[in-house]
């Protein structure tokens, strides 16, 4: 049985608000009627980051809807979930976490091909606003020169 990976959630605002140092997949830990949501696309991480406890690496402030048939049984919309790494991929985070100014941002939900929630979480460094203009300008200059190349 083959699951298609239909279900891909970005978070469009990282690329923008932040600078991507280095991109890591994690698993996450999720119960039943949470995972069944996100196979219907009712998830969003616009607004959540990635933050050590206890050691653990957990996504905080992601929204998860709950699940229409799932009664009683039903999971909190905001919750914080563990996610899955190696060790070494721990300990590397967390050492790079304590630089100043480095946070971790989830930039990129998905199902894989065998079923399992994953997301792509990122080390960013904050942008300054000067690096913000400049990044709107180059997308504007790259939109009005696909504009000019397709009218030729």
């Amino acid at each position: 049985m083959k699951i298609e990976k239909t279900v891909n959630i970005l978070n469009r605002r990282a690329r923008f608000e932040y600078e991507i140092l280095e991109e890591f997949e994690a698993g996450m830990v999720l119960t039943g009627t949470e995972i069944k949501s996100l196979r219907s696309s009712k998830a969003s991480i616009t607004e959540s980051f990635c933050q050590f406890i206890d050691g653990e690496l957990y996504i905080i402030n992601m929204m998860i809807d709950e699940y229409k048939l799932g009664t009683f049984y039903n999971h909190k919309t905001k919750r914080e979930r563990k996610l899955l790494l190696h060790k070494k991929e721990l300990q590397k985070l967390e050492k790079k976490l304590k630089d100043a100014g480095n946070t971790i941002i989830p930039l990129k939900l998905y199902i894989t091909d065998k079923g399992k929630a994953k997301v792509l979480i990122a080390l960013g460094r904050g942008k300054k606003l000067f690096d913000k203009r400049e990044a709107i300008k180059d997308r504007e200059n790259k939109r009005n020169l696909d504009r000019i190349l397709k009218k030729s």
